[in-house]
């Protein structure tokens, strides 16, 4: 495509490069000494010095092509009809291969979801996080979240396939089961799902499922190593402010909902009508119980060993601070991280139960092909106990109206409206030695103290 702002004009003669040079124009005028360093890298004017080095090109029979690349004669050749193989007369079911690209593709995209939690670990699982990380964290979670979208809308696709479609070929299957994918398994272990939160399969342990030792060892390193719920809780124990002298946010958060309960209890009291004001006392007390089950650490305890809560006492206050002031700067990308927490959360837990209804379409209540309950379990996981993430949907349960809303103090919202990005040692060498070479400063105005890097 040729550059809008530079033209040949007409030559007169077509003897040498500098006549080129010199007969174009930029935007109009002349400008050949403007025009020379840029067509010196096309091949006009006075050869550069500086060459580009360039790699060794492929032979031909290295080169790269969209079918290899991709390794299509692989992947399309893998969809193998039983119908096919088990009829005489070698007549397949047509919905057999929808069924096959189907279940095919959804492990495909767990692949990919699965390369993404590992990275976000890898993130969260650093002992500093600074405002740098949250691109890419917010990125690749909202990449996450837009697979989950496509996995639901998926299902719709075998919808299609009618009961009698799938009874066809449903005797083959067994006793193969969607219980059997591995990564899912392994989804739902790293994110933090825990075993004692799951519904027990077949009265059995799940891993049984499994009996490879290559498949019991994935599972075993995906529940010994940190989940991401673990790095999350870590990550949200730091919250800056939570041992700010200056504003020490959980103190004021709990007076604020002293000055609320009792807010609510004036105007409950204030009801001329007798039957509406005891509904309305009633109403202030649950608020009330409600509030203390989280001010109340030791109440807290007992329901995350029910595991009716997932995270620390502490780690809950931060993502509380974090909600109420998402508004300052550096609480936005944190505030997103978490809401697409509870996206993912929330899209896991549909694709559950469109998965039950497209069950119950296909078999009704028929015992599973790998001998499960069928659609009885599946109905089972679509509770809050597999809610990796459900304290944040439970946050909205500790929201005071903004009016109640301590105020944050200068000092907080400094600290609250800069990066926390630390500079490493490495960097700091850097650049002290850019500016010791530039002749900004003499070695002897080094300073030891340069190389350790002050913690917030």
């Amino acid at each position: 495509m040729a550059c809008p702002y530079a033209r040949f004009l007409e030559r007169d003669d077509d003897t040498s490069t500098s006549t080129a040079t010199s007969k174009l124009t930029l935007n109009g005028s002349v400008n050949s000494d403007a025009l020379h360093e840029i067509l010196s890298l096309t091949g006009y004017g006075q050869p550069s010095s500086a060459k580009p080095e360039l790699k060794r090109l492929p032979s031909s029979d290295e080169l790269v092509t969209y079918g290899n690349y991709l390794q299509l004669n692989r992947l399309l050749d893998s969809q193998v009809l039983l119908s096919a193989k088990h009829d005489q007369n070698k007549n397949p079911v047509h919905d057999e291969h929808l069924f096959i690209i189907i279940h095919q593709t959804f492990e495909l995209w767990f692949k990919q979801i699965l390369w993404e939690i590992d990275s976000l670990r890898v993130i969260f699982g650093n002992k500093q996080i600074d405002e740098s990380h949250m691109f890419v964290s917010i990125n690749r979670l909202q990449r996450c979240v837009q697979i989950w979208r496509l996995l639901c809308d998926q299902i719709i696709i075998l919808e299609t396939m009618t009961p009698l479609d799938f009874m066809e070929f449903r005797s083959y299957l067994s006793p193969a089961s969607g219980f059997q994918s591995l990564q899912f398994r392994l989804i739902e272990n790293k994110l933090g799902l825990t075993e004692k939160t799951r519904v027990t399969y077949n009265q059995i342990s799940y891993k049984n499922a499994f009996p490879s030792s290559r498949q019991q060892t994935e599972l075993t390193d995906s529940l010994e190593e940190p989940t991401l719920l673990m790095l999350i809780e870590r990550w949200l124990e730091r919250t800056p402010g939570l041992e700010d002298t200056s504003f020490c946010f959980w103190d004021r958060y709990k007076r604020a909902v002293a000055q609320y309960i009792e807010y609510l209890q004036s105007n409950a009291q204030d009801e001329p009508n007798p039957t509406a004001r005891e509904a309305a006392l009633e109403d202030v007390k649950k608020t009330a119980d409600t509030f203390r089950s989280l001010i109340d650490e030791k109440f807290h305890q007992q329901l995350v060993a029910r595991s009716e809560r997932r995270m620390s006492h502490r780690a809950f206050q931060g993502a509380l601070m974090i909600m109420l002031y998402r508004e300052q700067p550096r609480f936005q990308g944190p505030y997103q991280v978490l809401s697409l927490l509870m996206d993912v959360d929330a899209l896991i837990t549909k694709w559950r139960y469109n998965h039950l209804i497209l069950v119950q379409r296909q078999i009704g209540n028929k015992q599973g092909t790998g001998g499960s309950a069928g659609y009885s379990y599946l109905r089972s996981t679509c509770s809050d106990r597999y809610k990796v993430f459900i304290d944040l949907f439970n946050l909205a349960s500790f929201l005071i109206p903004r009016e109640f809303l301590p105020k944050l103090t200068t000092e907080m919202k400094m600290r609250l409206a800069v990066a926390d990005i630390q500079p490493s040692v490495d960097d700091d060498k850097q650049e002290i030695e850019a500016h010791r070479i530039s002749g900004q400063i003499n070695e002897k105005d080094i300073n030891e103290d340069d190389f350790h890097p002050v913690n917030d």
